[in-house]
């Protein structure tokens, strides 16, 4: 709350957005004075664009421009020759292009006017719609415009390319992040009615989705490497960050491809198993509108996380210099603010998914544990968030800390390791991979204990790491007969992700491609594909969490009852049937593979030399 009060004090998004002059105005906007400069507090709500009085000998020297900088409501399209051309410029578009303390009367007879005036002849210009400002058209003039702009763009740090390319694409990622949402929300409905050709067909649209997604990766990679007009420092980004992608997206396939393949015996079992949880979901009918709220809360959280970021990447006081111009110069700190910041999108993220984990658990619960199963509960959705809010809200804190204190550690790491990556150094290189490997494997193994603990909280009611501690007896106790049966389930959601994720992606690879100038738009790609992943993580989750809720609830009623009339199961025959199946399937192929092993180590007995 510190940093977003002292954003929204201290930042001025607007002036990465519309632009300012030389004297604190920000355009298109009515503007507050500054002390000590006369021009400034000016109304430039009519007037947009940022001409220059010099276009032609620009130079630039810590983000200063040499040359006046004005807002004017339209830039000249044809060329002025002279005062009287300027004079009558003004009058015709009421576009003033001299200092505004200069009255368009006196253009022609102030001795002065040449020294406030823009530098004779001024070329025509069209506005640019990026930075808006007035780009010269005369080819000599507009390459000396473009070299200082591009020497500029290069200086700037990755905080503000980050922040130019988030602005220079805001509408594609919005469209993008509608996209991702009727995917997630699709295969939502899908899977409440899941059957086999349906299972077949997901594949293979994963497989095609991998296949095509890698393929244009690398196209992409290979266009940006044997474009000559390549010159911005954020264009060769863009090519590091292709290369990345492409190269992470052909591991990605070759894993998931060699699983498909493993498993594709499975798809059956996979049917009646989602069948069971479509049953379970079928008597909570709202259960699958859980995410849309989610979503919204997301999406508001993240406009509002946006909007601060840009207030935080602004902030900077205003100075005046000779003549009564304006320097805005950023405060210290700022760049440790936005990394607080980014962790804090991290922690409320993980905060809003976790409760909906215990929302949804809790409902679950509600209608396992119910004896009579034509009567379900009523409003048991209202009631597990009453009881979120009244008495988890903790437990939901404290399971989305430890993931954002695992997450941690992979930042630190990934920022040293595009500071270090310079060096050539394999040891280093080696041992920084490790090490996100160990920190990605205890987060999803923390993952997993939490969305269990999240569950058992919801049973027992206790806290979190009571619930925690009673999760790993269970799972320990159980972990043979529920292993086996959620693996499966998992897989295919996780294929579902994929999906989203792929066909979003490419959506934006397209989109972006198109905008290649001066922004670094691999980082709002990478922005679009984790907002994908946690829309599709936020619907897809309805069924991941009811899984493993159920049969956790499985595990628990196994314990706490025998199937007698004195303890009978909360459990109905059709999960008890499935739940014995498979685990005489797995059995079975344990069996298999030790006889197997058997036989080869009889047959490769030595016999003696005759």
């Amino acid at each position: 709350m510190f940093i977003t009060g002292y954003a929204m004090m201290a930042g001025a998004a607007e002036r990465l957005v519309l632009g300012y002059d030389s004297f604190g105005n920000v355009c298109g906007r009515k503007n507050t004075p500054v002390k000590g400069a006369p021009l400034s507090g000016q109304d430039m709500t009519n007037k947009k664009y940022v001409f220059f009085l010099n276009p032609c000998s620009l130079e630039m020297q810590s983000f200063k421009s040499s040359s006046l900088s004005l807002c004017v409501s339209s830039c000249p399209e044809e060329q002025l020759n002279s005062l009287e051309d300027l004079q009558s410029f003004a009058r015709e578009n009421g576009s003033c292009l001299c200092v505004y303390n200069l009255n368009i009367s006196s253009y022609t007879l102030n001795p002065k006017a040449a020294e406030l005036c823009p530098t004779l002849p001024v070329p025509p210009s069209k506005s640019f719609p990026l930075f808006n400002r007035c780009v010269p058209q005369n080819p000599e003039c507009y390459s000396k415009y473009a070299s200082v702009l591009i020497s500029m763009v290069n200086e700037m740090d990755v905080f503000h390319q980050i922040l130019s390319g988030i602005l220079a694409g805001r509408d594609t990622v919005i469209g993008l992040s509608v996209l991702a949402l009727a995917f997630s929300f699709t295969l939502v409905l899908a899977f409440r009615f899941i059957r086999t050709v349906l299972v077949h067909t997901l594949i293979a649209l994963v497989v095609f989705g991998l296949l095509f997604l890698s393929g244009v990766l690398w196209w992409l990679y290979y266009d940006y490497r044997n474009d000559p007009s390549t010159e911005l420092e954020t264009e060769k980004e863009n090519e590091k960050f292709l290369l990345g992608y492409a190269i992470f997206s052909t591991i990605v396939t070759v894993v998931l491809l060699s699983l498909i393949l493993v498993l594709r015996k499975q798809l059956q079992f996979t049917v009646r198993l989602f069948r069971i949880v479509g049953k379970i979901i079928g008597r909570i009918p709202f259960l699958l509108f859980q995410p849309l709220w989610t979503f919204l809360i997301l999406l508001m959280f993240w406009v509002f996380w946006v909007a601060v970021l840009l207030s935080l990447g602004t902030a900077g006081t205003a100075q005046t210099t000779s003549g009564g111009q304006v320097e805005y110069r950023a405060l210290s700190g700022i760049c440790y603010m936005a990394w607080y910041h980014f962790v804090g999108l991290i922690w409320t993220s993980e905060f809003i998914l976790a409760c909906q984990q215990m929302t949804i658990a809790g409902a679950v619960v509600t209608c396992y544990f119910n004896r009579n199963k034509n009567s379900p509960p009523l409003h048991p959705i209202l009631s597990s968030i009453s009881v979120l809010f009244c008495y988890h809200l903790g437990t939901a804190v404290k399971g989305s800390f430890l993931i954002t204190i695992l997450r941690i550690p992979r930042i630190v790491l990934f920022y040293l390791y595009n500071i270090l990556k310079q060096k050539e150094n394999a040891c280093a290189k080696c041992l920084f991979k490790c090490c996100f490997c160990c920190f990605w494997c205890q987060e999803s193994c923390l993952r997993y204990l939490n969305q269990h603990a999240y569950t058992t909280a919801a049973i027992n009611g206790t806290n979190f790491c009571t619930s925690a501690r009673d999760a790993v007896f269970i799972l320990a106790n159980n972990s043979a007969k529920l292993t086996s049966i959620s693996c499966f389930g998992d897989f295919i959601l996780f294929l579902g992700k994929v999906f989203v994720v792929c066909f979003t992606v490419f959506g934006g690879l397209m989109a972006f491609n198109y905008h290649r100038e001066l922004q670094a738009w691999v980082v709002p790609l990478l922005l679009v594909g984790f907002f994908a992943y946690l829309m599709s993580h936020s619907f897809l989750s309805v069924f991941e969490v009811t899984m493993d809720a159920t049969f956790l609830c499985f595990a628990v009623d196994m314990e706490t009852n025998d199937g007698s009339a004195e303890k009978p199961y909360f459990m109905d025959q059709e999960l008890l049937t499935f739940v014995s199946q498979s685990n005489k399937i797995t059995e079975g192929q344990k069996h298999r593979h030790m006889r197997s092993f058997q036989d080869n180590e009889d047959g490769t007995e030595l016999q003696p030399m005759t």
